[in-house]
């Protein structure tokens, strides 16, 4: 008898074990009541488009929960569902601004999603942190640069290229006095910047002038930096050295041309020709007055006033 007692404590010692390990075992193959799960991963208050974090999830069955956001303390520092019973097959779709209940922003760091299940008696830790990053990126560029642009699509100096290093993984932005016209796809932190003299929509290339050029970038958080201004870019396509020029009867001048063109095609008052491009040589016509020189490269044109006294 006293062999008998040891061994049926042992039997149910052992069938208690088993029961627990299917009971387990059970509970481990049992689905989480919450299935689809997307939380936003990255976000900033500061963002230029998305300033809030989603939480999304579907209840598998009918319950009745509240879900908030805790931080890398485990305190809970904003409800994000007060309790509320949902049906089965619901979709939720939570949003955090990054502030707590009494409206103070949450420092950088990372985040937890919590979801409480009340009639379920569980609580659910979601795997998938929110990291809020609200400082923009810094990037570098050459400066200050003074750019020469001529876009009439001869293929020379049509456009004006620079590189650039940002410290960290971002989007490159180059803007033309205020405008975007440049936001790279890629996130590389080293690329290059180009522009190619045109503005507007459809774009078209810009009149002669004086243009300011500014570069700033984007993080993947979307915190865009302040445009940083770092060259000012002076297109021309063809341009006199002045404008009017007084000279006798018969006396010789000269103009200086600046063009992309290797010549330019000239007229005063009925002669014509052809020169290199650089300074020209005229002679004033032999009648005192007042003429027009007419300076031609390819389909732009630009005339200056011959005064013979």
């Amino acid at each position: 008898m006293s062999r008998v007692l040891p061994t049926a404590i042992v039997l149910a010692l052992l069938a208690a074990t088993a029961v627990a390990f299917v009971i387990t075992e059970g509970a481990k193959l049992e689905k989480s009541p919450i299935a689809g799960t997307k939380v936003t991963p990255l976000f900033s208050q500061n963002g230029v488009q998305h300033r809030t974090a989603h939480v999304q999830f579907r209840l598998r069955t009918r319950e009745r929960l509240e879900a908030w956001i805790e931080d890398a303390r485990g305190d809970r520092v904003r409800e994000l569902q007060a309790a509320r019973t949902f049906p089965r097959g619901a979709r939720l779709d939570l949003v955090w601004d990054g502030f707590t209940s009494s409206g103070i922003a949450e420092p950088d760091g990372v985040y937890m999603p919590v979801v409480k299940l009340l009639r379920s008696h569980r609580t659910i830790v979601l795997p998938s942190p929110i990291r809020i990053d609200t400082k923009p990126p810094v990037i570098t560029v050459r400066h200050p640069l003074y750019p020469l642009l001529s876009p009439d699509g001869d293929g020379r100096r049509d456009s004006f290229t620079v590189p650039y290093r940002i410290n960290e993984r971002a989007h490159g932005i180059l803007s033309v006095r205020g405008g975007q016209v440049e936001f790279t796809r890629s996130q590389k932190q080293t690329g290059e910047l180009h522009w190619n003299g045109k503005l507007g929509k459809p774009p078209k290339a810009v009149l002669p002038g004086r243009y300011l050029l500014t570069v700033s970038a984007q993080d993947e958080a979307e915190n865009r930096s302040k445009p940083f201004p770092f060259a000012i870019a002076q297109v021309r396509y063809l341009a006199l050295g002045r404008d009017r020029v007084v000279v006798r009867p018969r006396g010789k001048f000269a103009l200086r041309v600046s063009t992309d063109y290797p010549s330019v095609q000239w007229k005063l008052r009925g002669r014509s020709g052809v020169q290199r491009t650089g300074t020209l040589h005229f002679r004033a016509p032999r009648s005192i007055g007042v003429f027009r020189l007419f300076i031609t490269a390819g389909r732009h044109s630009a005339k200056c006033t011959v005064v013979v006294a």
